[in-house]
This record gives structure tokens, sequence and C-alpha cells, in this order.
């Protein structure tokens, strides 16, 4: 495997000697001793689905919560904005805090909050309450989230790292698809209190094993730069009040202002981060042509399967007729798909071509949404699962290989960033995606093949992504 030539570009004043990290730590590490390795695999994981599910099983209950906390329907949407919002808001900042402190103390910490915060949730007596537990919830959410990346690469040894992310976006890819189930069975069997109190013993195991096993990493002398965190606060806040109060009201003045000044505290932002060596915003990776590519291939690529997978539903129930439980099928062919190509693409990443994993993987992805095109008012089921179940697999051959690529084009030092800028490019996708469909509505008043079309494109600029690394002069630290 190649060696990486770029970490002088995180490294101007020549402080940090090739190949190594902070105060000079060796990079040429064998990961975590067996059996350790795999306690500390059990707990990450553990902390991943927890995490996972909660973002997932709310969407389920929100009517029943609705109903239990006399509230509308509308403003139930809340308990599910509250915890996507504290995440975006916290990924920088707590890969930025991972760097300084270490990632396993960030973990720990965001499994603490978010396992308190879930007692806040089951607590709950009205919307508000739930809600700000809900955004504690996201928060904590954001530490798991930032930095398991970064610990994977102290965890596993090099020839291993793809194959264990992998398996993170196995777990990830599995308990996505089986939220929906393993929501509506634990409210045919208990109140939606449930859906929270369950995090406790499954939070205080993760917590256990994640205390005893996780490894140390260098810790950066530097301090957190606090001006920053409040900018990237202020613009994610506005910029997704903004875009929400435009796609409610597109003539709307006060969703205009908010956004405008989203995008001015972004521009702030981004200017002062220019000037640091290791900035909250991580600049100085996306300097690096591998980093910058693998970022922006992930955006592309979950903005078509977010747009894909809101839009989908709306076109099979109101386009094609199909009924709720029909609809339910279909869906679960693509988490499906994934969960079966995730592991084989992830071990393969470590001994072939990551940009032929990439880029194919993407162009098969992009075959299978074209197909959805020519769905049609009674075609079988089977034809559109496989239809699904392709658009599964080759996004499962992207995602594994592209974290790995930016995880190890990355210098050691800077793991944490490069595990927060994994985190919201997948988070910024999502968002593109969602708001695509929220303009389609606007705009049409439906969504259909037009929309499903555009997912198409996403993921054909996606694979010439992933296919230009092939020219890259760039090479990977392990």
């Amino acid at each position: 495997m190649d060696t990486d030539n770029s970490a002088e570009l995180n490294d101007p004043a020549g402080t940090v000697a090739p190949g190594e990290g902070v105060a000079g730590e060796d990079c040429r590490h064998e990961g975590l001793p067996t059996p350790r390795r795999y306690l500390a695999l059990a707990g990450v994981w553990l902390a991943l689905i927890v995490s996972i599910l909660d973002s997932s099983i709310a969407n389920v209950a929100l009517p029943t919560i609705a109903r239990d906390l006399g509230t509308s329907p509308a403003d139930s949407i809340a308990i599910v904005s509250a915890f996507q919002l504290g995440v975006v808001i916290s990924l920088l900042p707590m890969s930025a805090l991972g760097e300084i402190i270490t990632y396993r103390r960030v973990f720990i910490g965001g499994l603490c909050i978010f396992t308190l915060a879930s007692v806040g949730c089951v607590t709950s007596h009205d919307l508000t309450e739930l809600v700000v537990a809900r955004a504690i919830q996201g928060i904590g959410g954001a530490g798991i989230m930032s930095v398991n990346g970064a610990l994977a690469r102290f965890m596993h040894p090099p020839r291993l790292l793809g194959a264990a992310l992998g398996a993170n976006a196995l777990i990830i890819a599995a308990f996505g698809a089986l939220g929906p189930t393993i929501a509506s069975v634990m409210l045919a069997l208990g109140p939606w209190q449930w859906l929270f109190a369950i995090n406790l013993p499954v939070g205080a195991v993760a917590l256990a094993l994640a205390w005893r096993t996780l490894p140390e990493s260098p810790k950066a002398d530097r301090q957190l730069d606090l001006l920053s965190i409040v900018l990237n606060i202020i613009a994610f806040a506005m910029l997704l009040s903004g875009v929400d109060l435009l796609t409610r009201n597109p003539s709307g003045l006060w969703g205009g202002a908010v956004l405008i000044g989203g995008v001015i505290a972004a521009v702030v932002l981004v200017n002062r981060c220019l000037s640091q060596s290791r900035p909250l915003v991580p600049i100085d990776l996306l300097r690096i042509r591998l980093v910058r590519l693998a970022a922006l291939t992930s955006v592309s690529t979950f903005t078509a399967q977010t747009l894909t997978q809101v839009a989908l539903p709306f076109y099979l129930q109101d386009g094609l007729h199909f009924n709720l439980v029909q609809i339910g099928l279909l869906m679960t062919p693509w988490p499906a798909g994934v969960a079966l190509a995730a592991p084989l693409a992830g071990r393969l990443a470590d001994r072939v071509s990551v940009e032929a994993l990439i880029g194919c993987g993407l162009l098969v992805m992009a075959t299978g949404l074209s197909s959805l095109l020519w769905l049609s008012p009674g075609m079988e089921l089977t034809a559109i699962a496989i239809r699904m179940g392709v658009c599964g697999i080759g996004f499962g051959f992207f995602q594994s290989p592209n974290n790995r690529a930016l995880l190890s084009s990355a210098p050691m030092h800077r793991s944490g960033a490069a595990a927060g800028l994994i985190a919201i490019s997948r988070t910024t996708g999502q968002i593109l995606g969602a708001m695509l469909v929220a303009i389609f509505f606007r705009l049409f008043g439906h969504v259909g093949q037009s929309a499903i079309g555009v997912s198409a494109l996403m993921a054909v600029l996606a694979a010439l992504l992933g296919f230009a690394r092939k020219s890259s002069g760039s090479r990977t630290v392990n």
C-alpha cells in the first residue's frame, strides 16, 4: 500500500516529523491486542447501535408521542429535528476536542451524555422537556459518531482498517433498517418511553466495555477554539432553521434573513479557519486532494441516497398506489444490500484499489436508481425490490472504501478531524437530500421520477469523483 506525503500540508512549521503524529508519536502501530480489541469493538458497536436506533425509531413513535403529550403532529416533528440539530452543531467541536483530550474521553463522555439524556426522555412530561432531552441526546450522539473512525485507526492495524470500517457500516445499515421494526414491536408491547429506556442497560454495558478497553491517543498541544465553536453553532443552527422556514413559506422574509445570517456566520468561520494550522473546520485536510475528493463523493452520494429514500415512499404510495405494508417491504432491500456489500467492500479496500471499488460501486448504484425511473403501476414487487437491492449493493461498495480512503489520507494526529469530516460530509448530504425533497414538493406539489432522476445524476457525479482519484499524486498514511 502507498504511503502519504501529505502530512506536511498540516504542519507548515515542520514541527511534526514525517510519519509521526503529535509529540513524535510513531504512526506505525499494530492496534490493540486481542481479545482487548474485540471487547473494544463490542463497546463501540453497542454505542453505535443505540445512537443509530435513536435517530430512526422516534419517527415511528411520533403519532403516539403526540397523542400522549397532547401536542399536534406538526409540532411533534421537533422531537426528530432537535436530535438532528444537536448532532450537526456538535460533530466538528467533538472531533476537535478528541484531538485535545483524546478520542477515548470524548467517546466515553458522549456515551454518558447520550445515556443520561435518555433518562430525560423517559421522564419527560411535555413536549418542551422531551425536545430539550432529545437535543442533549444529539450532542451525546455526536460524541460517539465524531470519533469512532479515529478510534478505529488506533484499535486496528492498518491492514485491517477497511474491514473494521466495513463492519461499522454493516452495523449502521442493519440497525438503521431494523429501527422501524424494533420501534413497532416495542410500541405494541409497551409505552413510547420504552424506546428510550432501552438505551440505559445497553449504554451501561457499552460504557463499561469502553472504559476498560478503548485505547488512548496522543493529545494535541493546543486549546479549543471557543469562538470557532460559537460560529459553528450559529452557522449550522441558522442555516438549518432558515431552510426549514423557507420550505414552509417560500415568500417569508424571516426565513431568508435567518438563512443569510447562517451564510454570514459560515463565511466568517471558514475565513477564521484559513489562517489556523489545525482549524475546527478541517481546511488543512481539504487541501489534500484525496481527502477533498472523498468528502465531495460522500456529500454527493448521501444526497442521492436521502433524496431517494425520502421521496420514493411518496411516489410509491401516491403515484403507483402501493399500500404501506408493500412500501415497507420495498424499502428494505436497500439496507439489506448495504449490509451484504459493506463488509466485503471493507475487506477488499485493504487489498485492492479503492478508487475502483468506489467508482464501480457508485455506477452500480446509479444504474439501480436509473432503473427506478421505469416503475409503473401494477409492477411486480420482486422487480422493484431487485432494483432497490442493486442500489444498496452499490452504496455498500462505496461507503467503507471511501471512509478508509479519507481516514488513511489524513496524518495520524488529525484522525479526529478526519473522522469529523466523514460525519459532517454524511450529514450535509442527508440534509441536502431532504431539502431537495422539500423543494420538489414546493415546485411541483409531488415527488416522482424527476426526484429519482436527480438522485441518479448525483450518483453519477459521485462515481466520477471516485474515479478522479486515480490520477491523484497524493498517497495515504497508515
